[in-house]
């Protein structure tokens, strides 16, 4: 992966299509910091289960909005460029049954079994499914005969999602999963499970606590089993992570206090935080998790989350109050804050509207972006600031699933231009796009409508 810069003159009155007049939403982006770390993925994603291996991180993260028809994998060595692909299982197709509904790919958790094979508990179609690999990266393959693991119809009146495996120290695992209908009435339920990571040992539990609703997770430390989870409605500003704590993983778990450790900051610009998960790294924990996109609302109503990282400090059997961020922390042996480098200047054929103004493709923070009206052909443009060798750059699309066609072109004077490359059905993130050669002025011309998270270039 290249090191690149991304600092951006965020003023220059010569690019118009930027000077529009000041919204609410348009302060509210403006207020995030260039180089901010939080959100993590350049994308929209929900639902995050991480782990480890080899030095390398992946997250397993839903597609939004609502979903899509295979699972989000995100993967880096430095927890800050990721590279996105989409494990071939599940897919809604091949995870289907009798008792599944339209619901599509959705909460993924992997965990590595005491096998040493990793195991991914999955809802498709409102019901769990469980696959099996021998890599975090694939290939994943059904372990349960093409059957659910937990029909959408074993407890009738819940949700059947969520699904959260646990692996004690002993090296038994639990799975905890469930939800509510019309955001309401969550219940949670826990089953051991046999070595095998698929077979049922002994009959499911309710473990409800107070104010639960969805998205199980537990993790111990100290000897307790805290379990964390959401309550709330994630369309809306409500959703929020609480905990119980109990003496082992079948509970009984009680709520220690009446508050979320995690929730809403309009003072921060931090949406609906929850669907989350803990992991460790250096002697520290952290708490990844899914919040509301800026602006929010959206202009066009549909639900978009990012996946961002805090800080999380366990103080006996208690779990402090997280304080969101958008900087983000310092994880043991990942990379820094990013540095700013040279200045550059973006304009745009058009912008959606002002809180996604051109210059928010190259402030280096994956909550902003430009995009270009819903319809008609579009153009971003980077101005260098004089003739010179630009190399291989990095574009980081909104949604990195959908296949998008554009056209790479170099100008010297920002008059006549010259074709560098034509890009069919492109799609992924990064998008790597080739050396121009010595040019002043790049210009990306996409077939349609366009929504760029970043557009980075090599120091």
């Amino acid at each position: 992966m290249i090191r690149l810069a991304a600092a951006v003159l965020l003023t220059g009155a010569a690019f118009l299509v930027d000077a529009a007049p000041t919204t609410a939403k348009q302060q509210q982006v403006a207020a995030l910091d260039l180089g901010a770390r939080n959100p993590i993925l350049p994308g929209y994603f929900a639902d995050p289960s991480i782990v480890q291996h080899e030095g390398e991180w992946f997250v397993f993260a839903t597609e939004d909005p609502w979903g899509g028809d295979r699972l989000g994998l995100w993967r880096s060595r430095n927890f800050r460029d990721w590279t996105f692909s989409e494990p071939s299982w599940p897919t809604k197709l091949a995870a289907t049954s009798p008792t599944s509904n339209k619901s599509k790919v959705w909460a993924p958790s992997v965990v590595r079994g005491h096998d040493g094979r990793f195991w991914m508990y999955v809802s498709v179609g409102s019901e769990v499914w469980v696959g099996v690999a021998d890599h975090p990266a694939g290939p994943w393959r059904d372990a349960n005969g093409g059957r659910p693991l937990i029909p959408g119809n074993y407890r009738p009146g819940f949700h059947m999602i969520d699904a959260e495996a646990f692996i004690d120290d002993d090296g038994t695992a639990y799975l905890y999963w469930g939800s509510g209908l019309n955001w309401v009435n969550g219940r949670c339920y826990v089953v051991r499970l046999k070595p095998d990571m698929v077979t049922f040992d002994g009959e499911p539990q309710d473990v409800t606590p107070a104010h639960y609703f969805e998205g199980p997770f537990l993790f111990k430390r100290g000897g307790r089993y805290f379990l964390t989870y959401s309550w709330g409605n994630t369309t809306k500003d409500t959703y929020q992570v609480r905990y119980a704590v109990g003496s082992s993983p079948l509970g009984p778990f009680t709520e220690p206090e009446d508050a979320p450790i995690l929730a809403t900051d309009t003072a921060r610009s931090v949406i609906s935080p929850g669907h989350h998960a803990v992991f460790a790294a250096g002697g520290q924990d952290f708490i990844l998790y899914h919040r509301q996109a800026l602006p929010f609302p959206s202009a066009d109503g549909k639900v978009r989350r990012q996946v961002a990282v805090d800080r999380l400090v366990v103080e006996g059997d208690r779990l402090r109050v997280v304080r969101p961020t958008h900087d983000g922390p310092d994880i043991p042996g990942t990379a820094d804050r990013r540095r700013a480098g040279q200045a550059l200047r973006f304009s745009a054929s058009a912008m959606l509207d002002a809180a996604h103004a051109a210059t928010l493709a190259g402030d280096d923070n994956y909550a902003t972006g430009w995009a270009s009206p819903a319809k008609g052909s579009a153009w971003l443009q980077a101005d260098v600031g004089r003739r010179r060798q630009i190399g291989v750059s990095e574009l980081r699309p909104a949604d990195p699933v959908t296949p998008f066609s554009l056209r790479l072109l170099a100008s010297d004077d920002g008059r006549q231009w010259r074709t560098v490359q034509e890009m069919k059905g492109v799609s992924g993130s990064p998008i790597l796009l080739p050396s121009p050669g010595s040019a002043r002025y790049l210009r990306i011309a996409f077939d349609g409508p366009a929504a760029i998270l970043e557009w980075s270039f090599a120091q």
